[in-house]
């Protein structure tokens, strides 16, 4: 198991996708279910954890392997595509923080990195929740500017110096949201090795990352 945490648009799961394809390994991002609850919460018009479930079981939220990825699955059908609007964007840390929300993520997270020989899972409490047991732990981080710019990018957008101060102080929001919540909040594991990505380029931290795992895990 190989986790890799972080805040909100530090690179975690772009990182961790392209670590998982060098390494011939399966990845998952912890993040989509979050998201795929947040859309059902969203439709439902509901903030009750109970009342989240049971419409994410009646509407089929579950992750499935394709190739070397698992994918989240909504209404049969791949859930990407209606999981990364702003509305949920702006949604999910208040519903992942609800208990019952992460105890039904974390057991389908469980079930789902057993189907692989190597999994390389990326998250907000991987390494300090979900499998505090992990091989290798990362803690991938980034200044609020450099990972705004980043999403605005993600966006297709043009990051203005307003644009970038706007989104920092949002990502700045969330961070204090996931960092505060008393379920699992967002934190460093001690045996975490810290990266800093700020002035590094993509290829640069995928290579950190790889060199790590193969130095912990030789065979």
């Amino acid at each position: 198991m190989i986790a890799i945490d972080g805040p909100a648009a530090s690179g975690k799961t772009s990182t961790a996708a392209e670590v998982a394809r060098r390494l011939g390994a399966t990845h998952l991002d912890s993040g989509a279910l979050y998201r795929g609850l947040t859309r059902v919460a969203l439709d439902a018009e509901s903030r009750a954890p109970e009342r989240i479930v049971v419409e994410a079981e009646r509407r089929g939220l579950e992750l499935r392997r394709e190739a070397d990825e698992i994918v989240p699955y909504l209404d049969g059908r791949p859930a990407e595509p209606v999981i990364r609007g702003r509305d949920v964007t702006a949604t999910v840390s208040e519903v992942a923080a609800m208990p019952l929300i992460r105890e039904w993520v974390n057991r389908r997270l469980r079930e789902a990195a057993a189907w692989g020989r190597l999994a390389v899972l990326d998250g907000r409490d991987i390494g300090t929740d979900v499998f505090p047991d992990a091989a290798v732990k990362v803690f991938l981080t980034a200044t609020p500017p450099a990972r705004a710019e980043r999403r605005i990018r993600q966006r297709g957008q043009d990051p203005s110096g307003e644009a970038v101060e706007r989104e920092a102080r949002a990502l700045a929001a969330r961070d204090a949201i996931d960092s505060s919540r008393t379920v699992a909040p967002l934190r460093r594991a001690e045996d975490a090795v810290l990266i800093d990505t700020t002035a590094l380029g993509f290829d640069e931290q995928v290579e950190r990352i790889v060199a790590l795992v193969r130095e912990r895990l030789p065979e």
